[in-house]
């Protein structure tokens, strides 16, 4: 209709990217800039993530870069920490950041106090990451959020995006720092 009437039609200002497809893009884009960044958690790989962020990834990256584990938070929260000391730059997905609490030992006593324990001798280049807060229809055991708890606990540096654009700007950034 506006062509009819003469009106030139221009593109869009900027593309609309949806949080999970900038979570997507910067995890991409860090697994192709570092070959020590890799990803671990409950169902990222062949199943592309619970809620689609990892979509396409293990395709590219290939089971050495794209780690599905088994329903083990403490588990592979200590082997992300591990190989955070080692040299390595996982990132650690939570389904729920509700489970992060079955993993709250290696979250706080190995990952956060790490540096300041070692006199900032050791570093954990670790990131943990997952939905947080309340949703519809996921019931008591998913809506809690502990951002602020985290928040409270030295050596831990929570982020909480608005926008896409902050999801992935603050995702890139935390894949890059050098502790939790």
């Amino acid at each position: 209709l506006q062509q009819c009437r003469g009106l030139r039609l221009s593109a869009p200002a900027a593309i609309q990217v949806t949080v999970r497809d900038a979570l997507n893009q910067a995890l991409d884009e860090e697994l192709e800039r570092d070959e020590r960044v890799f990803l671990l958690g409950e169902e990222v790989a062949q199943y592309d993530g619970a809620y689609k962020i990892s979509r396409g990834l293990w395709k590219k990256y290939g089971d050495k870069r794209i780690i599905d584990t088994p329903i083990s938070e403490m588990g592979f929260a200590g082997i992300a920490v591990g190989a955070a000391m080692a040299g390595l730059r996982p990132v650690c997905e939570f389904m729920t950041f509700n489970f992060s609490m079955q993993a709250i030992d290696q979250v706080i006593n190995s990952a956060a106090k790490t540096c300041y324990m070692s006199a900032g001798s050791i570093s954990v280049p670790v990131v943990f990451r997952g939905p947080n807060g309340a949703a519809a229809g996921v019931g008591a055991q998913h809506s809690q959020c502990f951002a602020a708890w985290y928040g409270h606990c030295p050596g831990l540096k929570v982020v909480s995006p608005w926008s896409s654009e902050d999801a992935k700007g603050l995702l890139k950034a935390s894949i890059r720092d050098d502790n939790p």
